[in-house]
């Protein structure tokens, strides 16, 4: 298929569209995305695979549990971009072969320089800002070590930096010192400017230029169906003025974005269409957000829309609705929103109720391999020893393959029955046991141990998949709030079964 490049891509309302099927209050909907890979039942959660995987997770795994979409980061899949391409895309490469995202790697590079937190809560008494303990995890995509990536002139020097992990360790609970406000300076590991983003790659020491361009032609060789728009992530660190000048700069990048893609998807004609989402910051200040609705709704380059919007930036958890609500009212209602790095169930009940379709996360997967599981009546840490000898299933009313094996053919005793670990694995209820479970976690059995990563990974996304489906019924059939009500007093723990 031919076109102009001054004329927008003719595929996009055929291959990419969204459809509102019930609604709820003023902005809660039900819906359908429709991509070239698949259609998407929203609201949904998105499962993160940074490097195009998702940790000890396969994609029939992920079908198992009603994973509908997948985002991996254009950042840390640069290098690997073209080989991608060549399998045929994301969804081709990793085989899992349904609607895929990718984020356009802003907020990965951002984070060398500000604070990891995506929610924080203020203190009423003194303004302090604190991290959020379980927020502060939900960062758009995990921070691991990237490819190799283009690299500037060594000689441009850079600032000296301590290792990647100390470093985000430092900027995640100190993140409101480890920033400046002065434009062109260097933000910790990054300097950001009007052309784009520079950095000196923490696990290899080379200077890099992240550029809107670089982002965007890297994510359509990626071939995701949803990409996002270059943006620059501001902290609490940041004052007003500075959020003024960084959303400016966001607003210059998110043009250069949309224009690129215009031209990829010209040199690109013979591929699926990929759709563009611009993304929305502004910090906590209403004015700023409300331009920044306004100032994407209405671009256009070259005939060319974005596909919808993502809803990025640092957010006040006291706040959060109406932080997003000052986006959602002026957004098109036609277009999709996706609330970027939040997974909490209080986080996703604000989220919907105010206008939010999609979200994404690491939490799930990451805190299931560190032990920490969700459970309607709150989260759990299995590794303490209270639960060494609970026979408990994880969560009695949960369908994942962990709580409700014989549903998803899984075989207990499959496992390892030298090493006495299936003790109560198998019981008259077919589920693996609290103890059985952390057993396998300490195990020094690398099967053992890789397993329970794999049931409690499961477990984890299946908890959250399992409650946007709630929520998309009650929305269908008008019971949004008495879910709401019930869902958050028992997991916050006001009420117990």
């Amino acid at each position: 298929m031919s076109f102009s490049n001054d004329r927008k891509d003719p595929r996009a309302e055929e291959f990419f569209s969204f459809e509102i099927t019930a609604r709820y209050g003023d902005l809660a909907r039900a819906g359908v995305i429709h991509a070239p890979h698949g259609s998407i039942e929203t609201p949904t959660f998105t499962v993160v695979g940074t490097h195009a995987a998702v940790k000890c997770l396969t994609p029939n795994d992920l079908r198992a549990v009603g994973v509908q979409v997948m985002l991996s980061n254009g950042y840390h899949l640069l290098r690997r971009a073209v080989m991608i391409d060549a399998a045929g895309g994301l969804a081709e490469f990793n085989g899992w072969r349904a609607p895929t995202m990718t984020d356009s790697g802003g907020f990965q590079i951002m984070s060398l320089g500000s604070g990891l937190g995506k929610i924080v809560s203020m203190s009423e008494e003194d303004g302090a800002i604190s991290s959020n303990v379980f927020s502060s995890s939900s960062a758009r995509s995990e921070q691991s070590e990237p490819d190799d990536i283009p690299m500037l002139d060594k000689s441009s020097g850079g600032p000296v930096v301590r290792s990647a992990s100390s470093a985000l360790r430092a900027n995640e609970y100190d993140s409101e010192k480890n920033c400046s406000n002065a434009p062109g300076r260097a933000r910790n590991l990054t300097e950001v400017d009007d052309e784009g983003v520079t950095f000196r790659d923490p696990y290899h020491g080379r200077i890099v230029k992240f550029t809107p361009e670089l982002s965007i032609a890297t994510q359509h060789k990626i071939g995701a169906d949803v990409m996002m728009a270059f943006d620059e992530l501001t902290s609490f660190g940041d004052d007003y003025d500075y959020n003024v000048e960084s959303l400016e700069r966001t607003r210059i990048w998110a043009e250069r974005s949309l224009r690129e893609h215009v031209r990829q998807a010209n040199l690109r004609r013979g591929k699926p269409y990929q759709a563009l989402f611009g993304v929305l910051q502004g910090g906590r200040w209403q004015d700023l957000r409300e331009k920044a609705a306004h100032d994407l709704a209405a671009m256009r380059i070259r005939g060319a829309e974005f596909d919808g919007f993502g809803l990025g930036g640092a957010f006040e958890k006291e706040r959060l609705g109406e932080t997003i609500k000052w986006m959602t009212r002026i957004l098109p209602e036609n277009k999709p929103r996706h609330l970027l790095g939040l997974s909490k169930p209080d986080d996703i009940f604000v989220g919907v109720e105010n206008g939010c379709d999609t979200f994404d996360c690491v939490a799930p997967t990451r805190e299931a391999r560190h032990g920490r599981i969700y459970t309607l009546d709150g989260d759990i840490n299995l590794r303490r020893s209270e639960f060494a000898s609970d026979e408990r299933p994880l969560d009695p009313e949960c369908d994942c393959p962990a709580c409700c094996p014989i549903r998803h053919c899984e075989e207990p005793r499959a496992t390892r029955q030298s090493s006495g670990l299936l003790r109560g694995a198998r019981n008259d209820n077919n589920y693996f046991s609290r103890a059985t479970l952390r057993a396998m976690l300490k195990s020094s059995e690398p099967d053992e141990k890789a397993r329970a990563l794999s049931l409690l990974s499961r477990h984890n996304v299946r908890f959250i998949i399992r409650l946007t489906e709630q929520i998309r019924a009650s929305i269908i059939d008008g019971t949004f709030d008495e879910l709401k009500s019930f869902w958050l007093k028992r997991y916050y723990g006001t009420i117990k079964s």
